[in-house]
C-alpha cells in the first residue's frame, strides 16, 4: 500500500513554511527586516531555538540575510532577474525602452482585468488608498515621492491579481524603474506632460477596478501606458533635436 505513517512535523519546519509563504506573496518584501528574535519568536508562538533553526534554514536557502548588528532581512532575491551586463545593455539602447512599455502595457492590462475580477474587498481599498496619496503627492509641487508612489500603485493592481508568478516578475522589472534604468519618469514628463494628466489616467484605472468592472481596467491601463510610450518618444525626439541645434551654434560661432 502506498499509505504511510503521518509524522509530525517540527515546529521549525512550519515557521519556515510561513516565511516561505509571506515571501511568495509578495506581502514580506526585498529589503524588509523581519522583527527582533524575541518579538517574532512571540508572534509565531515558537521558542528561540526552533526560530533561530528556521531562519538558519532561510538564510541557507538564500531568502533570507543576516546582516551584523542589524537583525535579519528579506534577502534582495529580484537582484539576480538580470544580470549586470543585460541592465546595462537595457539602459543604452532605445529599443529596449519601448520593448519595456509594450511588455508592460500587456502584463499591466492582463493584470488590470484579473484584479476587477478577482481581487478582494480589502485588495481594493490598498489601490485605491495609493491612489488617494497619489493625489496628495500631486497638490504638493515637487513632491518627490511622486515616482514611487506611482510604481506602489500599479504593484498593488499585480498584487489584487493575485497570480505570485506575475507579481515577482514584475516587480523585478519595476526595480529597474525605480533605478531610473529604463526612464527617469521627472525627467521624461518635463516636457508637455502634466501632472494632472497623468493623476486623471491613474484615477481612470482607480474607477475601473473600485466598480470591478475588467473590460474598462485594461483599457485604463492600456491608454495610461500608451501615453508613456507616446511621451518617452517625444522626449527622445526633443533631446535628438537639441543635440542638433546645439552642433548648429557651434558651428555658426566658429564661422
Amino acid at each position: 500500500m502506498a499509505f504511510q505513517k503521518v509524522q509530525p512535523e517540527k515546529l521549525s519546519h512550519s515557521v519556515v513554511r510561513q516565511i516561505e509563504q509571506l515571501i511568495l506573496r509578495g506581502i514580506l518584501r526585498p529589503g524588509e527586516r523581519l522583527p527582533a528574535e524575541r518579538e517574532l519568536a512571540e508572534r509565531l508562538g515558537v521558542s528561540r531555538p526552533s526560530l533561530r533553526e528556521a531562519l538558519a534554514d532561510l538564510q541557507e536557502k538564500g531568502l533570507l540575510t543576516s546582516r551584523a548588528g542589524a537583525g535579519v532581512y528579506v534577502a534582495d532575491v529580484l537582484g539576480s532577474a538580470f544580470s549586470d551586463a543585460l541592465v546595462k545593455l537595457f539602459a543604452s539602447h532605445d529599443e529596449a525602452l519601448f520593448d519595456y512599455i509594450s511588455f508592460r502595457r500587456d502584463i499591466e492590462g492582463l493584470a488590470a482585468e484579473r484584479a476587477a475580477r478577482m481581487a478582494s474587498d480589502t485588495d481594493l481599498k490598498v489601490v485605491d488608498a495609493l491612489f488617494q496619496k497619489m493625489v496628495a503627492a500631486a497638490e504638493k509641487r515637487g513632491a518627490s515621492d511622486g515616482a514611487r508612489l506611482d510604481a506602489e500603485f500599479h504593484l498593488s493592481i499585480l498584487e489584487a491579481s493575485h497570480n505570485v508568478i506575475m507579481l515577482h516578475m514584475m516587480r523585478s522589472m519595476f526595480q529597474l524603474l525605480r533605478e531610473g534604468v529604463f526612464y527617469n519618469r521627472q525627467i521624461m514628463f518635463k516636457q508637455r506632460t502634466t501632472r494632472s494628466a497623468l493623476l486623471e489616467q491613474h484615477r481612470k484605472i482607480n474607477d475601473a477596478l473600485q466598480a470591478r468592472d475588467p473590460v474598462a481596467a485594461r483599457k485604463a491601463v492600456e491608454e495610461h501606458l500608451d501615453y508613456v510610450e507616446q511621451a518617452l518618444a517625444a522626449q527622445r525626439k526633443l533631446e535628438r533635436n537639441e543635440a542638433i541645434a546645439r552642433l548648429r551654434l557651434e558651428h555658426e560661432k566658429d564661422r
